[in-house]
């Protein structure tokens, strides 16, 4: 009896053992896994590098800021020993109105496997300055030394001389060879004469830029009223900045507009010198997305990896229970490397193709390894085929859960949540104290 009873522990500790062995093996698994996920990380590192080398050359994302309206004066005060000092201010005005009307040009530029997204535009600017009697104490304003700024994130991309018209009249724009930290790289249109000082009215301005950039193009809602409309060929535009347009639908790409009004944004009608704060909160404009994100794909991939080892082994464990056909750790260790070589499979393909096709391409050639190796184990092609099918249905569940970015999470817990319940069923009739099969006296 004390013999038997011996022999019904060992056969339930050698199970034990052997679950303690496999979940060992797919904890160490997780370190190529992890690698893989590294691996990962480079290419896109270098990725972006490349990326950002195409821009150099071609101009970086463009923000336009423009136009303000700078006058400068001068203050008098008086020191305590009754001495008078002088010094130089300048005022910034932003325009009544502001009207911007932009046509983007998009297209795809490669550089071996790599891509960016560069576009040319065609811009119009246009608006109104209200010129009020501005007084500021102890000051003197020199209004016929105004002059207009305009703002660029990256000059090398304008391709065109710059028309800039005050109530009609053409004057020259000049790069001043300063940048500053709210408009950025500038360029001046200076009157040379008292334009500003005789219009009491105002003066209208109008400017057309041949503009280019990569990635995005944004603007800064400086007038008191802005109205920007931008439309373009491309069909994933990423609306960008604290402000939401007006999209139209439109079959050959996008159309926004964006109405904003003085209360909507947080920069002044004028202000002194540098004496505010930075545009930056107020910024707003389109990106172009970049579909075809392999490497994020990959990455959310990848991190599915001890998923697929841990239900690919669980498989192998009731197979070697319900069959007693035993199953070496080595062949575990196979089938869990072969499992982790499908992510770099993935990752290598995808840089040539589509990843559609690369995953197909790379599950196609993992399953029919594991199915092969799998068939020299069990010798029975219903065991064998029962793993393929196994196997095909998780690559295309993967597969979905990549596709469905906004319910990923809620297919996968519902996807998880219907696999443990398939194994809680198929496992509750297991013995796994085996002591029922022994003879009882």
């Amino acid at each position: 009896m004390e013999t038997k009873m011996k022999k019904g522990e060992k056969l339930s500790q050698s199970i034990t053992l052997k679950a303690v062995i496999v979940a060992v093996l797919t904890l160490l698994l997780l370190i190529p896994g992890i690698m893989v996920q590294n691996i990962i990380r480079e290419r896109q590192y270098r990725s972006i590098e490349t990326i950002e080398k195409i821009n150099e050359k071609w101009s970086h994302a463009q923000t336009l800021c423009a136009p303000v309206l700078s006058v400068p004066f001068t203050t008098s005060n008086k020191t305590s020993d009754d001495k008078i000092e002088y010094e130089q201010h300048t005022l910034n005005i932003t325009p009544e109105t502001l009207n911007i009307e932009a046509e983007l040009y998009p297209e795809e530029r490669h550089y071996g496997i790599y891509k960016t997204i560069l576009y040319e535009s065609d811009i119009d600017v246009s608006g109104t300055f209200e010129l009020k009697d501005f007084e500021i104490v102890n000051s003197v304003i020199h209004w016929d030394r105004a002059y207009i700024r305009l703002g660029f994130s990256d000059l090398r991309g304008i391709t065109n001389n710059v028309s800039f018209k005050l109530n009609n009249q053409p004057y020259e724009a000049e790069a001043s060879g300063v940048y500053d930290g709210y408009l950025g790289k500038e360029l001046l249109v200076v009157p040379g004469d008292s334009l500003f000082k005789t219009s009491k009215k105002g003066v209208s301005f109008t400017c057309k830029l041949n503009l280019r950039g990569s990635t995005s193009i944004n603007f800064i809602p400086l007038g008191k009223t802005t109205n920007v409309h931008v439309a373009g060929a491309w069909n994933a535009p990423g609306y960008i900045g604290n402000f939401s347009p007006e999209p139209t639908p439109s079959s050959a790409g996008f159309d926004a507009t964006w109405n904003i009004l003085r209360y909507n944004r947080s920069i002044p009608d004028a202000w002194e010198d540098n004496n505010m704060n930075s545009f930056h909160d107020s910024t707003f404009g389109v990106n172009l997305v970049n579909t075809v994100d392999h490497y994020q794909q990959n990455m959310r991939s990848a991190k599915y990896a001890l998923m697929f080892i841990a239900l690919t082994f669980v498989v192998f464990f009731f197979v070697e229970i319900l069959t007693k056909k035993k199953i070496h750790p080595i062949q575990y260790l196979l089938v869990g490397i072969a499992l982790i070589l499908f992510y770099s499979l993935l990752l290598s393909i995808s840089e040539q193709l589509s990843f559609g096709l690369a995953y197909l391409i790379a599950s196609i050639a993992i399953i029919g390894l594991i199915t092969a190796y799998t068939h020299s184990i069990f010798k029975n092609k219903h065991q064998t085929a029962m793993l393929t099918v196994i196997l095909c249905l998780l690559y295309v569940f993967l597969y979905v859960i990549l596709q469905l970015e906004d319910i990923a999470l809620l297919i996968g817990s519902i996807g998880l949540f219907i696999i443990l319940g398939i194994i809680m069923y198929f496992s509750r009739k297991i013995n796994w104290y085996k002591q029922e099969e022994l003879p009882q006296r």
